[in-house]
């Protein structure tokens, strides 16, 4: 690898790929902004189907460690389904995960400015083209602190993530120590049960709950630059999952305890408010308000991780042009790429300027977003399966995490995926799977780029 395609190493450990992978997923973001959706889907089984899928998406976590020590690589699934796959596979996987990236600068910075509304001119919080200069300003400081380098980069997500675990923390505390004596829906372990899905129910509650879980992966974009790149990653991407898994069930339990049907229909995107809020007043519920603020920042900032770094990966194997894989000489960051992103996020936040209500921007973006991350999440877990396929004959116990556990969990992935396509409306349909139709753009491009140029006679 030339000197000049060179990202920093050994800048992160353990701990902060812990915080990353964390801070990929936001907690608070995620479950402010979705959860009112997956509880109107199926009720109290929102606890199960956040409890399956999360065991699920261990599943796709196992895959990307094992093949983490196969080859760590900067664009992830885009290199791994690539080596597996053939160019072709591994293109498309990365081109889902970069047009996601790049529609979550809209879905990620919205809540952001709408949160920031929220803390200092709550008056204004349907202001569209207010939210939208906002979200454009807080795109715009991430960028540059990502641009930066990845040391800053981590220690800014280190503070702002440990202080939104804490707000988070303390709110859980309190809720069970207040709600279940005034719980608005009386718990039961029935919650936890399969028994009440139907085949329909589970699949639109799946729906949902995989976007709770998108983001984790982002530890593994940062392996170049991490100070063990066979390991570090691997253990940053199974607890930071453990970590979330328990987070997002014990947060849904907390919201169905403290908030009534209705409470939770008025409040929709402000549930983490609303229960702080009715735990300790206002004072609290601006404190969750903070958290949801901070974590909508760190979720965006790891989404510019994640697209650059694949970016970048794409750039250095010649899939897309080189000028990608420019890294700074001083920073050692992918700094075209960041320009990149930063630029076609402003573009598409000028263009939800024109989507009338915030509701509505986050309902298209956040579904285009769900269809995409289990195509190429469930790529690299068939990926992982073939690549161990093997294992199955002299390591049965070995395979399970290698080969039968990441099958599963694609298999699932693309089911959930098939199954969405006829829910979704024409725009988000075109989004999501236009949106990946799409790469055959660059993709040609690429391979005329590379074709020799025959000789004139």
């Amino acid at each position: 690898m030339a000197q000049e395609q060179r990202l920093k190493a050994g800048s992160i450990g353990v701990w902060e790929s812990i915080i990353m992978g964390i801070a990929g997923t936001a907690p608070a973001f995620s479950v402010e902004v979705t959860a009112t959706t997956i509880i109107a889907a199926v009720g109290v089984l929102s606890v199960a189907s956040l409890l399956y899928c999360g065991l699920i998406m261990f599943g796709i976590t196992f895959a990307f460690i094992h093949l983490n020590k196969m080859d760590p690589n900067a664009g992830a699934s885009f290199a791994w389904v690539g080596k597996i796959f053939g160019k072709t596979a591994g293109f498309f996987a990365g081109w889902a995960l970069l047009v996601a990236s790049c529609l979550f600068m809209v879905s990620g910075t919205i809540p952001a400015a709408n949160a920031f509304l929220l803390l200092f001119a709550p008056s204004h919080v349907n202001n569209v083209d207010l939210i939208t200069s906002i979200a454009a300003v807080l795109l715009t400081a991430i960028s540059l602190v990502v641009l930066k380098g990845i040391k800053l980069t981590s220690y800014v997500q280190v503070a702002m993530t440990v202080v939104e675990i804490m707000i988070l923390s303390v709110i859980a505390v309190a809720s069970f120590r207040v709600f279940p004596s005034i719980a608005q829906h009386p718990f039961s372990w029935s919650w936890f049960s399969v028994r009440g899905f139907t085949a329909e129910t589970f699949a639109n509650g799946a729906l949902t709950a995989m976007f709770f879980y998108w983001g984790w992966d982002v530890v593994m974009n940062l392996n170049e630059e991490t100070k063990d790149p066979h390991k570090t990653p691997g253990r940053g991407a199974f607890w930071a999952m453990s970590y979330l898994l328990l987070f997002f069930v014990v947060f849904i339990v907390i919201i169905l305890l403290g908030l009534s049907d209705a409470e939770m229909a008025h409040y929709n995107t402000n549930v983490i408010f609303a229960v702080a809020e009715k735990l300790y007043g206002n004072w609290f519920g601006y404190l969750a308000i903070l958290a949801v603020l901070l974590s909508t920042l760190g979720t965006l900032e790891t989404s510019i991780i994640q697209f650059t770094r694949t970016l970048f990966a794409k750039g250095r194997d010649g899939v897309l042009h080189p000028r990608y894989a420019k890294v700074h000489p001083k920073w050692k960051t992918p700094y075209v790429a960041v320009i990149f992103i930063w630029g076609f996020g402003m573009v598409l936040l000028l263009l939800s300027s024109y989507i009338p209500t915030v509701n509505q921007i986050l309902k298209y973006f956040i579904s285009a977003i769900g269809f995409q991350i289990s195509f190429y999440l469930g790529l690299a877990g068939f990926a992982c399966a073939w690549h161990y396929r093997d294992w199955l004959r002299k390591d049965i116990l070995g395979s399970v995490t290698r080969v039968i556990f990441p099958a599963i969990s694609a298999s699932f992935l693309y089911f959930i995926a098939a199954y969405s396509i006829p829910t979704f409306d024409l725009l988000t349909n075109v989004m999501g799977i236009g949106g990946i139709v799409l790469g055959i753009v660059p993709f040609t491009l690429s391979k005329w780029r590379k074709s020799p140029v025959p000789e004139l006679v």
